[in-house]
């Protein structure tokens, strides 16, 4: 049987945190054995005491804050199922969606499959206008600079085989992982796929992370990547 690794990087999330894992245990990865890898970046609530009750997983824990991209990074450095998954701790994403990403894996139609908020105009109303505008524009660049076709780069929800993702170094620390990661599979003349998934967006009040400065970074993380590294 095919297995599935889902990494969950996770920061001061014990809003939230049990009910997506009840949410990732509800699905259905497609027949494939999972394992969830939740990497706890030095959080400061009680999400650690709340991961502690789910011994069957594996958890990682950083000693001091470094950020998303570190956190995904250390989840690789023990994933070793042969497709790996993307998933946030909050509740903006739900995890039935990753049916419509992983069929095109197994049946190796596609070694990296993204999960597109920004194709399904529904989703619109969720979006902060700034970030919607923001995504937008990142996306438009990156398509621009990496000759891409695709609608939405700082989507979380991203599905890769083995292949794809075990010879990709991540050096991000935070969000720019999503730009890291993308360029570096683009570069190297693999075709992202994308599909359309729901996306119920929260608030910065909601606990949101991201801000205006991660999407400078995310700009400049562009560029580097593109012609620099």
């Amino acid at each position: 049987m095919k297995t599935i690794d889902i990494i969950v990087p996770v920061y001061n999330e014990e809003r939230t945190l049990e009910e997506i894992i009840k949410k990732i245990n509800e699905t259905d990865y497609c027949g494939l054995e999972k394992n969830i890898i939740f990497v706890d970046d030095c959080s400061t609530d009680s999400s650690m005491a709340i991961l502690a009750k789910y011994p069957n997983y594996t958890v990682l824990h950083h000693n001091e804050n470094k950020g998303k991209g570190s956190a995904i990074a250390t989840g690789l450095s023990v994933s070793k199922a042969d497709i790996v998954v993307i998933q946030d701790a909050d509740l903006e994403y739900n995890p039935q969606d990753y049916q419509k990403l992983l069929p095109f894996i197994i049946k190796g139609d596609a070694q990296v499959v993204y999960g597109s908020r920004l194709s399904e105009k529904a989703n619109r109303k969720s979006f902060l206008l700034m970030s919607f505008l923001a995504n937008s524009f990142l996306t438009m660049l990156t398509n621009i600079l990496y000759n891409c076709k695709i609608t939405d780069m700082e989507t979380c929800y991203k599905a890769f085989c083995r292949s794809a993702i075990e010879e990709i170094k991540i050096n991000s620390k935070k969000f720019e992982f999503e730009v890291e990661i993308t360029a570096k599979m683009s570069k190297n003349g693999i075709k992202i796929k994308e599909v359309p998934i729901s996306y119920n967006g929260r608030k910065f009040n909601e606990g949101k992370k991201i801000s205006a400065f991660d999407g400078l970074h995310a700009i400049w993380a562009l560029f580097y990547y593109r012609f620099f590294n």
